[in-house]
């Protein structure tokens, strides 16, 4: 099965010099990337009738596995151009040595034109660039990917940061040949998408380097939580399998928490009852079989309702409306968990709306709440939730960078630079679990672990899917499975649902389909 681990390009850089430190010089490993690119070209090209192949090699170590994969290339009996961005002679190292062994013709990279190759391989740059390009490699980039041939890129499409998965006016590859294990960029939209097809490859990394690097990012995939997700026991009851509650809006927005709940009791709570306004339970009655209906309206209903200890999960704000009540009855339920009572809580929607400008408030309740916290917001409900109340303005989102640099309640401000860190960020800053949704949805916990989702369907993006998800997290959490492993496998529960179902999909579908997807696991 194919590694989960997510190494940065700073924790690439440690896995090659420890290995190097044990004993494997660096350019073996060099030598077995450059062969690993080459056997990709040259398989491209045999399946596709062509021979020719443009070489692209910029003045660093992914360079040098250019020169590598042309050597070999070359003596394959393919027909190699190869193009240097700099001076090749004024390389150092193993790109030095692998450019020595190349020993064929070289030109400066503007004189190749990519059109006339079958395939192009894009060497220019590795994944540790961090800024964007400009000048000679920009005009460069922009050549490649104007030319319309296949471009197979080294390690990242160069112009990608590989922490980040960001990089405007990076190459656009066919297919990119990676090494050991993947990183956030190849992962994180748009990174994912420059990257094409992604193929991982090994280079002779030992995989116990990993022990001393500690990553603390995956891939949002089975192995990351399958040995915690709750299963269902002989001897077991319903009660023993947590009761979840999910809140009602009103009269006119009732569907929301009918999703979740029904969600939740698929992915496997006891019981489940959906908590209504007075001027819905009707409404909520006739739509509800399986799923249990209590009243409760204010903050005092709802501390009375909390007063049953059998509760053990809720899911609360999809279309619950927004106002002081709302963050009063979320404060209600964090004041309600004690450490012999962790309840599990997703606040999602209205529920983040209602904290708007307000974060440091709603980081003070979780701070001294014993319940286990799931934030559930897409990008906008993120950035209202950190936008500071000064600043707040009724003409649309805030723009990057709105939240203030400092903080006088100590927590950390948030950086806007990456969708990975600022899902790190506000977890740690609020003290809970983020799930910052999206075709690319990360998952954060206030311990540093984060785990990016691939899976996602372009499906998902219909009206009630959120509420889906928030009630699979809702339904993990009511059966005691830890917050941050709870949020990461009903992310990608959801999103293999989603696929599973195909074309056609509603938000009714997805709990449906839940018992098909659990079951294959």
């Amino acid at each position: 099965m194919e590694p989960i681990e997510l190494l940065t390009p700073e924790d690439m850089g440690r896995a090659d010099a420890l290995t190097i430190a044990a004993g494997v010089p660096g350019y073996a490993l060099m030598l077995k990337a450059g062969k690993n690119v080459a056997e990709a070209a040259a398989a491209f090209l045999r399946a596709n009738g062509g021979r020719r192949v443009a070489v692209f090699c910029g003045p660093g170590n992914n360079g040098g596995d250019g020169y590598v994969a042309a050597r070999l290339l070359r003596d394959a009996g393919f027909d190699v151009e190869v193009g240097a961005l700099g001076d090749p002679r004024a390389l150092r190292g193993d790109a030095k040595q692998a450019f020595e062994d190349w020993a064929g013709e070289t030109c400066d990279a503007p004189e190749v034109d990519p059109a006339r190759a079958d395939v192009v391989i894009d060497a220019l740059f590795g994944a540790g660039l961090s800024r964007p390009l400009d000048g000679r490699a920009l005009d460069l980039v922009e050549r490649l990917n104007a030319a319309g041939k296949p471009i197979l890129a080294v390690d990242v499409p160069s112009g990608l940061d590989g922490a980040t998965g960001l990089g405007p006016g990076c190459v656009r590859a066919h297919k990119t040949v990676t090494f050991f294990r993947k990183k956030p960029g190849h992962v994180l939209l748009p990174g994912r998408l420059a990257c094409g097809e992604l193929l991982l490859t090994q280079i002779g990394i030992e995989a116990r380097v990993l022990a001393e690097i500690a990553p603390k990012t995956f891939e949002n995939r089975p192995p990351l939580w399958r040995a915690l997700m709750p299963r269902p026991e002989i001897a077991g009851h319903k009660y023993a399998r947590g009761h979840l509650l999910v809140a009602s809006g009103p009269l006119a927005r009732t569907g929301a928490a009918r999703l979740a709940a029904r969600a939740g009791l698929r992915a496997g709570a006891g019981l489940v009852t959906v908590v209504s306004p007075a001027d819905a339970l009707a409404v909520n009655a006739a739509q509800l079989t399986a799923i249990m209906l209590r009243e409760a309206e204010g903050p005092a209903q709802w501390r009375d309702l909390l007063s049953d200890r059998r509760f053990s999960a809720c899911v609360f704000g999809p279309a619950f409306g927004v106002g002081p009540a709302t963050a009063e009855i979320a404060s209600v339920l964090l004041a309600a968990a004690t450490p012999d009572r962790p309840l599990g809580l997703v606040l999602d929607a209205d529920a983040l709306t209602a904290f708007s400008g307000d974060w440091r408030a709603l980081a003070r309740r979780i701070g001294t709440s014993a319940a286990r916290v799931v934030l559930t917001p897409h990008d906008g409900e993120f950035e209202r939730l950190f936008k500071e109340k000064s600043q707040e303005s009724p003409s649309g989102p805030p723009e990057d960078g709105d939240l203030a640099s400092s903080s006088k309640s100590g927590l950390q401000p948030l950086d806007y630079t990456s969708k990975l860190e600022r899902a790190r960020t506000a977890a740690k800053s609020l003290g809970a679990v983020i799930v910052l949704k999206g075709p690319d949805t990360v998952v954060a916990g206030p311990d540093g672990r984060a785990a990016i989702a691939a899976n996602a369907p372009p499906t998902l993006a219909t009206a009630g899917s959120g509420d889906v998800l928030a009630g699979i997290i809702g339904g993990l959490l009511a059966q005691n499975m830890p917050a941050f492993e709870a949020a990461a496998c009903a992310v990608w529960l959801h999103g293999e649902a989603a696929n599973a179902f195909g074309p056609g999909l509603i938000a009714e579908d997805l709990p449906e389909t839940l018992p098909r997807v659990v079951a294959a696991l």
